[in-house]
């Protein structure tokens, strides 16, 4: 079999590829994931398609498939991995190869590592950069998502490919580690290079949360509602900032409008979207509001992930679900699947056992009005929370739980009083 042919991409890259019409595709690819497109799967199957066995296409396609969040396509990666690890290649793709392989087995610490060593002899593989970027965020590693993006400026300019997005990375990592004026700062000037990059929009919209600016937010937002107002899992997610706004001004009912509108509307939403899902429906119950059907319809979306325990973060907003819909039979179904998963090993299993098992074992006892359990449970979390991965917005859930568990310890409260009918979880 002949070698194949050396390309590049637009930052100068070395591309293993049979013809340029791959390189070319390949090089959207990585742009189209960058750039939060909702198809970056379509320049991908071009790519593979003039060439089968382009070993970074491959690898990508590995990635995506990790990337879904889903143990299926898990499994389909591992296949990937197992033939693209044959091929012949440049260092740089062999090192990607290897990541990946981490990343099948489950290592997600060794994942960023070898990333990390791709961007020290290559700081403009922005796919290597971006992919660190986020698993350190889906490890809870606030300082790795602020300093893999901060190493990589000094390489860039204004006129490099990519720079506002490289800033917006930077702005989230520096909002995530509590820099808020540097991350404003930072925020404002992607938005001001690529005013339709969506991360950098929410890098300030994160800043604007965490203290406690919500007004300003909901102008922030208003302002660049064109450039994010369309579908898929990116815009949900900042839709779903805008509703926090909102609750925390006290609107309640435009929040559950944005819900009806903007969240739940996805006729096959992805997980993150179910993700932000329960984590509004939750927010507005612990203040509250009645969501009436939404929880039922909601847990009938998470059911098929009951048993998955494939991420600590992903169960416990699944969790959230099954409580606020009284499905004790869900909640069974995901406690056993922790339970199980506890002996696989590999991170998940290190997140299961320090926040995920416990947080999801309180959130049973506080739909059965155990709030002392419940309490007792959670105390501890919060020092540890960032384990659950996610970020301080996100698992801001953990501490108002708390809150108002604390609260109604040895009080006649009515609220959630629904769930007393949930039945036996065991916790």
């Amino acid at each position: 079999m002949a070698a194949a042919a050396v390309h590049r991409d637009r930052l100068g890259l070395e591309l293993s590829a049979a013809n340029g019409e791959a390189a070319r595709a390949f090089d959207e690819t990585v742009w189209a994931y960058v750039g939060f497109s909702r198809e970056p799967g379509a320049p991908l199957k071009r790519a593979l398609e003039a060439d089968p066995g382009m070993p970074l296409a491959l690898c990508l396609q590995g990635y995506f498939f990790h990337l879904m969040g889903l143990p299926g396509l898990a499994a389909k990666a591992r296949v990937v991995f197992d033939s693209v690890s044959k091929t012949k290649t440049n260092q740089r793709e062999k090192a990607h190869i290897a990541a990946l392989g981490a990343w099948c087995d489950g290592e997600l610490e060794r994942t960023c590592a070898i990333l990390d060593g791709i961007l020290k002899d290559h700081p403009r593989d922005f796919l290597a950069l971006k992919l660190a970027n986020y698993l350190y965020f889906y490890l809870g590693d606030a300082a790795g998502v602020r300093d893999g993006p901060a190493r990589a400026l000094p390489h860039w300019d204004e006129g490099t490919p990519g720079y506002g997005h490289l800033l917006a990375l930077h702005a989230f990592g520096l909002e995530e580690s509590g820099d808020y004026a540097a991350a404003e700062r930072t925020g404002r000037r992607a938005t001001g290079i690529n005013p339709a990059d969506p991360w950098a929009v929410h890098a300030v919209a994160h800043v604007l949360e965490m203290q406690g600016r919500s007004a300003q937010g909901l102008r922030w937002m208003g302002e660049r509602a064109a450039y994010w107002g369309g579908a898929g899992p990116s815009s949900t997610h900042v839709w779903w900032h805008l509703a926090l706004y909102h609750l925390e001004l006290g609107g309640a009912r435009h929040a559950l409008e944005l819900y009806d509108r903007r969240i739940a509307a996805a006729s096959a939403p992805s997980l993150s979207e179910l993700i932000d899902a329960s984590a509004l429906l939750w927010r507005l119950a612990l203040r509250g509001a009645e969501p009436g059907p939404r929880w039922q319809q909601l847990a009938e979306r998470w059911a098929p992930h009951a048993e998955d325990a494939f991420c600590a973060f992903n169960d416990l907003h699944a969790m959230l679900a099954f409580v606020g819909a009284r499905r004790a039979d869900l909640a069974r179904r995901l406690l056993r699947a922790q339970r199980r998963r506890l002996a696989h090993g590999g991170t998940n299993e290190a997140m299961l056992r320090v926040v995920g098992l416990p947080a999801c074992q309180a959130l049973a006892a506080f739909g059965k009005e155990d709030y002392a359990r419940a309490a007792l449970l959670l105390r501890g979390l919060p020092a540890v929370s960032h384990r659950l991965g996610g970020s301080h917005a996100q698992r801001g859930l953990i501490g108002k739980t708390l809150q108002v568990a604390q609260a109604r310890i040895n009080r006649d409260r009515p609220h959630f009083s629904h769930l007393r009918k949930m039945g036996s979880v065991p916790i």
